[in-house]
């Protein structure tokens, strides 16, 4: 195949086709009419030797080569982007940029609204897109379909940069008319019925049940470390409800502390520190190499990194 003969819109058409997976769709997002999309497939087809897109019940459908060259055409096309980037530096009180960061509620609520603040003053046009963290895979993630995800990781790809923004323990959550608030220690605690918070991670997630000590995750790995189990009661996903949960008199809520102190003003909670120890965790940002050297992807993270040594 010789290069000369290579049309670099057609690899832009194909990173389009084999991220929407239709036609219609990425006709619409690069700006060109259905036939012309309909035709820069025909032409990808015949330049490949492969059909790439395979219409099924289910939609368009990827071949197994189209599959292999997404993330080397994710690359070529981050380089030539790196190449004819301008030079200057990202001018963010004028930018309208949008941010599309992939975080749990315990970031969102932690995180972004001292993010907010500054942004609203540094750059008022940006806009960030937030995404759970069941949204999309580490592998689109890699792609740089996401710019940043801001979580707590017991693992991710070797390549993926990443940054601590903090480190954070965890209390205790329960309302003053609990029977344990006058006396709090472990053996109340065990006697208590308690809310479970998921350590959210990447891609869809399933259910769990109390029996299921090895996805119960840090609180309840730190009780087995002393050989004991809490009685939980309810199961849920998100931080904030875990803390309004914890106001029903008879439920606790064992959540990180940054999480909890969003309730510190709240006159029906009492915050206490867990009565046995539990390792603190870091919430990370990580992000594509495909994005590390790209000026705007550079200040975000320079200012998501400054706020959170301050939070």
């Amino acid at each position: 195949m010789n290069l000369d003969k290579i049309d670099l819109n057609l690899l832009v058409y194909l990173d389009v086709l084999l991220r929407e997976r239709n036609v219609t769709r990425s006709a619409s997002l690069l700006g060109i009419t259905q036939p012309a999309m309909s035709n820069g497939l025909r032409r990808l087809r015949e330049t490949f030797g492969d059909p790439l897109l395979v219409r099924t019940s289910d939609g368009m459908v990827p071949t197994e080569r189209a599959q292999a060259l997404q993330p080397l055409l994710r690359q070529i096309l981050a380089s030539v982007e790196q190449v004819i980037e301008p030079s200057s530096e990202f001018d963010a009180q004028s930018s309208d940029r949008v941010f599309r960061i992939m975080t749990s509620d315990y970031g969102e609520a932690t995180l972004l609204p001292r993010l907010l603040s500054r942004l609203r003053k540094e750059a008022p046009d940006v806009v960030l897109d937030i995404l759970t963290p069941s949204d999309m895979s580490f592998v689109e993630v890699e792609q740089g379909l996401v710019d940043l995800v801001i979580n707590r990781f017991d693992d991710m790809p070797q390549s993926f940069h990443q940054k601590t923004l903090w480190k954070d323990s965890f209390s205790c959550l329960f309302a003053v008319d609990n029977p344990i608030s006058n006396n709090f220690n472990l053996e109340t605690y065990l006697e208590a019925n308690h809310v479970w918070v998921s350590k959210t991670g990447m891609g869809a997630g399933m259910g769990i049940t109390p029996s299921d000590t090895k996805r119960l995750g840090w609180v309840d790995g730190a009780l087995e470390k002393i050989g004991e189990k809490r009685h939980i009661s309810v199961f849920t996903r998100h931080y904030q409800s875990a803390g309004m949960l914890a106001s029903q008199k008879g439920l606790v809520a064992t959540i990180p502390t940054k999480a909890a102190a969003i309730q510190a003003d709240n006159p029906r909670l009492v915050m206490k520190k867990p009565p046995f120890d539990i390792p603190e965790f870091e919430l990370k940002m990580a992000w594509s190499p495909l994005l590390q050297h790209n000026a705007a992807h550079q200040w975000i993270r320079r200012v998501i990194g400054e706020v959170a040594s301050l939070s």
